[in-house]
């Protein structure tokens, strides 16, 4: 086995085999992530690794001694969590100064599931400060890097797990994503990420940034991986009653998707409005272009579709709603008695001055915000008829999934705020979508094989099934992904 690109299949096969144990593999991950994440690249797309990810590994490799059996789905299988996830055994610091340390009690469901399923958490990865934006910056945390070009950002929230999964520091991750942040840094790094429907997966034990629009998403490597990993986390949460949505809804398993041809038939509509119109966006459209002609090669009906009105920049700017709901969701999570957080209020994250400096202005405008504002109930009317509208289009067209690019531009260079991103359809719908590699910028001196660019699918609410056969389908079809040079195999290494 190659630990280069190693999928769950590749690994458990060689577990069964007695080639490789788990101790084994999060032993090589640990030395390229000590290897590349603040020396070489200098990635910082991880904050905290685990100190008892080699002790999990031996129960692990024990039990399966003594059973000759995995404990589950995800036996031995290493996962990037990022660190706005709550876990019992590593501090949780949503990437702030003002919560370094900070242990919970707990694991959040999302890290109990996977847990139970036999993952090994090894690492807690980078964010964009409490998922407030779209570089993956933080103050505890640093500036995360492109792999493949590293004058970039990798995108954001979830660049750090994005980074890690393309790197090769472990082979699964956790993101969330409210507008952009799952889908954003998967387009940038050149692996998958699925944002599933809204009430699929537990919001519990996650730094809350909105309600209404916070999703957990799975990240990979691979398109199957990815499905594996959705497998554990369509679980009812009593705690987050957003979830109750999922019953009856959520399938029991979500592989039987992964199929080759799955493209064939499917009839996919073409956003053109969410495709720019300057000469920043022409290499997103070539690529985006030239996917739309690869899925007519593996058997897809395109139609155009004719919407000039709706526009994702706009969208973003007049419905967004994160900014009225998310004072009063992160006090509701800070302020929980049981939990004794460092800092209790936005007012006293502002007032410690440990925060990533560019959110500043933000956190004083969510201030003056909240629901009781006539703008706020204005915009979920709105957003409850662009849902109806959105769900009008597949049902006219007989769609089956909407195709764009998530980005309309390539990610931002360090330091620039990251502009086009077509997340927000998805977010304000609670549809899902899923986000795979769909080729490459044209190579330069700082980005030796391109930057990546990512091709969106969106559904209808609980199709993943049908967003898997399509994200899979275009992915076995055209092999799009390839890793980065900035991270390259160690000496020794398998």
């Amino acid at each position: 086995m190659h630990l280069a690109e190693a999928t769950i299949a590749d690994v458990q096969l060689a577990y069964q085999s007695g080639e490789l144990t788990a101790r084994q593999l999060v032993e090589w991950y640990i030395k390229r992530i000590e290897a590349y994440n603040h020396q070489g690249p200098n990635l910082h797309a991880v904050i905290t690794l685990n100190p008892h990810a080699l002790v999990e590994s031996d129960r692990l490799d024990a039990e399966y001694k003594r059973t000759g059996n995995f404990v589950g789905t995800l036996h031995g299988i290493p996962v990037l969590l990022k660190d706005n996830v709550e876990t019992k055994d590593m501090p949780t610091t949503g990437g702030s100064l003002s919560m370094e340390g900070y242990m919970p009690q707990s694991d959040a469901p999302v890290a109990r599931l996977l847990r139970e399923a036999g993952a090994i958490i090894i690492a807690k990865a980078n964010l964009h400060e409490f998922a407030i934006g779209g570089e993956t910056g933080s103050s505890l945390g640093g500036q995360t890097l492109n792999p493949y070009d590293l004058t970039r950002t990798p995108g954001g929230s979830s660049g750090g797990t994005a980074v890690g999964l393309a790197a090769n520091f472990a082979i699964l991750g956790i993101g969330t994503d409210t507008v952009n942040s799952v889908r954003s840094p998967a387009s940038a790094n050149a692996i998958v990420g699925i944002r599933p429907t809204l009430g699929l997966g537990s919001r519990k034990g996650i730094v809350a940034a909105c309600y209404t629009m916070d999703a957990v998403g799975a990240m990979a490597r691979t398109v199957e991986d990815a499905t594996k990993m959705l497998n554990v986390l369509g679980v009812y949460d009593p705690a987050d009653a957003m979830t109750a949505w999922s019953v009856g809804n959520v399938e029991e398993d979500y592989t039987i998707h992964l199929k080759k041809d799955g493209v064939r038939g499917k009839r996919i509509g073409v956003l053109r409005s969410f495709f720019g119109k300057d000469p920043i966006h022409q290499e997103v459209n070539e690529i985006t272009n030239k996917a739309i002609e690869q899925l007519k090669a593996l058997g897809a009906v395109i139609v155009e579709m004719d919407t000039p009105d709706l526009d994702a920049n706009i969208l973003a700017s007049e419905m967004s709603i994160q900014p009225f709901e998310h004072k009063k969701d992160l006090d509701d999570y800070l302020s929980n008695p049981a939990a004794n957080m460092p800092i209790k209020s936005v007012e006293e994250w502002l007032a410690s001055g440990k925060y990533y400096k560019p959110l500043e202005n933000y956190l004083k405008q969510i201030c003056t915000m909240s629901r009781d504002d006539a703008e706020y109930k204005d915009r979920m009317l709105r957003r409850g008829l662009l849902q109806e509208r959105t769900i009008k289009l597949f049902a006219d067209d007989e769609l089956d999934a909407i195709v764009f690019p998530h980005q309309k531009r390539l990610v931002v260079p360090v330091g620039q705020s990251q502009a086009d991103r077509n997340g927000i359809l998805g977010a304000l719908t609670g549809f899902p979508s899923i986000v795979v590699p769909g080729g490459f910028s044209k190579p330069d001196q700082n980005a030796p094989i391109g930057v990546p660019i990512g091709i969106e699918f969106l559904g209808k609410s609980w199709s993943e099934g049908k967003l898997i056969e399509i994200g899979y389908g275009f992915e076995q079809g055209t092999r799009h992904r390839i890793p980065p040079v900035s991270t390259p195999a160690l000496p020794g290494e398998p």
